[in-house]
């Protein structure tokens, strides 16, 4: 098959990619387009907004955790059906996981699709020397092709025209169009990146941005460069893992998944590699609801419980119904934000005190200046919900809290980082509940998802379900 397709990549973080992202997503949605959206790298908050505008789950490409045969599988799977494709990349193009080579970069992953690249440049304050630029990030890697460029806060046509001769008298790259700076098409940030997709709460935005990008953007040519992407040589064919055992044929599993504001990072694949190995999803609001549904595994992924620590806090019987889930033996797994809610209190920044669920004896201390960030690889030290020791799977840590523990803490996982070094002990152990700090990429070890599943189907067989009331089963990741 032919997938037009089409990389954002940008000069460096904060150049606009996600502003011309969306702004390229909500125009061609206006166009008619079927558009599918990507991500490069492990970020759950871009996605979001894709997601919104598309109406389609973007997915997370990298090549890190996932490599060359999963980026392609999970890229050829859904874009099937889909008119064109746009890859949002991360930070700079050149950059990954290291210093001198390019794993887990955005060039790494055009390269692995074959994709065209439009690179995106704060053009604000510059004039001849955008040339240079251009020139040398077309010259850097001549297997990569930068098919044009876009300029990101430029104030007129005036500028634009300056900066477009520049370029296109220097170089064979076309300048496709700019966008002005505008309040109206800026969401606002926060410590772990931009305000998520489910707090947004209006279309505004995406609206005004499909609108500007109309009236200064050849929507025409950026159309026609995704369609000269050559067809993806030994295109693949495996599911990325998905295991061949029907639901129908094992019996099905309900999976209760925590869905607002203060928990909605999930990587798509992740989901629906539970549901391959025969889980239902049953979505849920930790901030919201006062009971859970009727469920026989529990998924509390990341988010910003920090941020809501007061709400949930204040949602005590929430609170309670999950600690008598974990009390009873129920089988729960959690990530970072969720790990953090299923301590006994969270220490917010402002030094307040919000009681938690308290399955763990320990608080979660947010640190302003403590950023955790970095790719892991997650090994089994001891038999878990993920599977037997010595499994080992890849994922990304990301967080400004930490743990003070309070009693003795209890570990199923050694970590080491993206260069091999130990990093220390995670995934804390409780009964039947298991926690960690790093996000892991199901892909990237299928067999953890169908062990979960396996390990809540033995635990349903003795446990009575917790009733509550019934909750929406859509898919709302």
């Amino acid at each position: 098959m032919h997938y037009p397709r089409l990389v954002i990549a940008g000069t460096h973080s904060g150049a606009g990619k996600t502003t011309f992202t969306l702004a390229l997503l909500a125009s061609l949605q206006r166009r008619g387009r079927r558009v599918q959206a990507f991500k490069v790298g492990p970020d759950f908050i871009d996605p979001g907004h894709h997601t919104l505008i598309t109406g389609r789950p973007s997915r997370n490409l990298d090549g890190w955790m996932l490599g060359r045969d999963l980026n392609r599988q999970i890229f050829c799977r859904a874009a099937a059906d889909a008119d064109l494709s746009i890859v949002e990349g991360m930070m700079g193009l050149f950059d990954g996981s290291s210093p001198t080579n390019e794993i887990g970069s955005t060039a790494e992953l055009a390269k692995q699709l074959q994709v065209p690249v439009l690179l995106v440049i704060d053009g604000s304050a510059m004039a001849r020397s955008a040339a240079a630029m251009v020139l040398g990030y077309t010259r850097f890697d001549p297997n990569l092709r930068v098919a044009g460029v876009l300029f990101n806060r430029i104030s007129g046509d005036g500028h634009y025209r300056l900066l477009k001769e520049a370029i296109e008298s220097a170089t064979d790259i076309p300048v496709l169009g700019y966008l002005k700076p505008d309040a109206a098409v800026s969401i606002p940030d926060r410590h772990l990146g931009i305000m998520t997709a489910i707090e947004q709460g209006s279309s505004a935005i995406y609206e005004n941005l499909a609108r500007s990008a109309s009236e200064t953007v050849d929507l025409d040519r950026v159309e026609a460069i995704a369609h000269t992407a050559n067809e993806m040589e030994g295109e693949p064919t495996r599911k990325h893992g998905f295991s061949s055992t029907s639901a129908a044929e094992v019996g099905e599993i309900r999976v209760g998944v925590a869905y607002d504001p203060a928990f909605c990072f999930y990587y798509s694949e992740n989901l629906e590699l539970l549901r391959a190995a025969g889980a239902e999803l049953i979505y849920f609001s930790p901030l919201q609801d006062h009971a859970l549904p009727n469920v026989d595994l529990l998924y509390l992924g990341g988010g910003y419980p920090e941020v809501h620590a007061r709400k949930l806090a204040d949602n005590v019987a929430m609170r309670r119904a999950i600690g008598a889930f974990a009390a009873g033996g129920g089988a729960i797994y959690a990530e970072c934000g969720g790990l953090m809610y299923l301590t006994q209190s969270i220490l917010d920044g402002g030094g307040r005190s919000h009681e938690m669920v308290g399955v763990f004896p320990a608080t979660a201390v947010m640190r302003p200046s403590g950023l955790t960030i970095g790719y892991r690889t997650v090994e089994l030290t001891r038999p878990c919900l993920l599977g037997e020791n010595g499994l080992t799977a890849k994922g990304h840590e990301f967080h400004y809290s930490s743990l003070t523990a309070t009693g003795a803490l209890d570990y199923a996982c050694r970590v080491t980082n993206a260069q091999g070094d130990v990093k220390g002990s995670d995934g804390l152990v409780s009964g039947n509940t298991l926690a960690l700090y790093t996000h892991l990429h199901f892909a990237s070890e299928p067999r953890m998802a169908e062990t979960l599943v396996a390990a809540a189907r033995k635990t349903t067989r003795r446990l009575p379900h917790v009733q509550g009331k019934q909750h929406d089963t859509a898919d709302r990741s």
